[in-house]
């Protein structure tokens, strides 16, 4: 008789659970970067991101959210600078990355929700880009940074439809990102703001 209860409660709550959540749905997403670099002598500049989505329910007011992202980030300098009789004006770091964030979403109203959750960064390719005297050049700089960079992200979204809407988020790096920074940290930070695509 126990066996039987049993085996009735696991039905009907997995019925229960099947009812109260729709299955996975996929989408993409895309939109502008704000980013940055810690540091007093940068500041930011802006960048675009795009990437593919799934979005799992777990429950009516939770879920969660892999996702992978092409990020275009990186950072300006404030200031001009003379080395050496060179003068170095408009320099610019971009960094490119492939993220992949993992948001825990509360559906914290019908169109609208919270979100949280780590970023993991690889990155693909970064340039630094000057003008040197009034000539512009630039030079890869990849093999000077981490190719691994982690962050934590919180942000939050208006949903249209059920199939369109808008996402911000702000993703603030926890890793240095330079491998020899003579005792200096540098962290990514990154403003994101674009829309959400959904299909059925």
């Amino acid at each position: 008789m126990k066996k039987q209860l049993l085996s009735l409660c696991i039905v009907m709550g997995t019925v229960a659970f099947a009812q109260s959540t729709d299955g996975p749905k996929f989408g993409i997403k895309a939109g502008g970067n704000i980013s940055g670099i810690t540091g007093d002598d940068t500041q930011s500049k802006f960048g675009i991101y795009a990437g593919a989505l799934v979005n799992i329910p777990v429950s009516k007011e939770f879920s969660i959210q892999p996702e992978i992202v092409y990020s275009s980030q990186g950072a300006k300098a404030k200031d001009s600078y003379n080395v050496a009789g060179y003068r170095f004006t408009n320099m610019k770091q971009i960094l490119n990355y492939i993220n992949i964030p993992v948001m825990f979403q509360y559906n914290a109203a019908p169109k609208f929700y919270l979100e949280a959750g780590p970023e993991f960064g690889f990155l693909v390719n970064a340039k630094a880009k000057a003008d040197i005297n009034g000539k512009p050049y630039d030079t890869s700089n990849k093999d000077s940074l981490k190719t691994f960079n982690f962050g934590l992200g919180i942000g939050l979204g208006y949903k249209f439809t059920p199939n369109l809407g808008i996402n911000a988020r702000y993703t603030a790096g926890l890793t240095d990102i330079v491998k020899n920074g003579g005792g200096e940290t540098s962290k990514n930070t990154n403003f994101q703001l674009g829309l959400v695509i959904i299909f059925k």
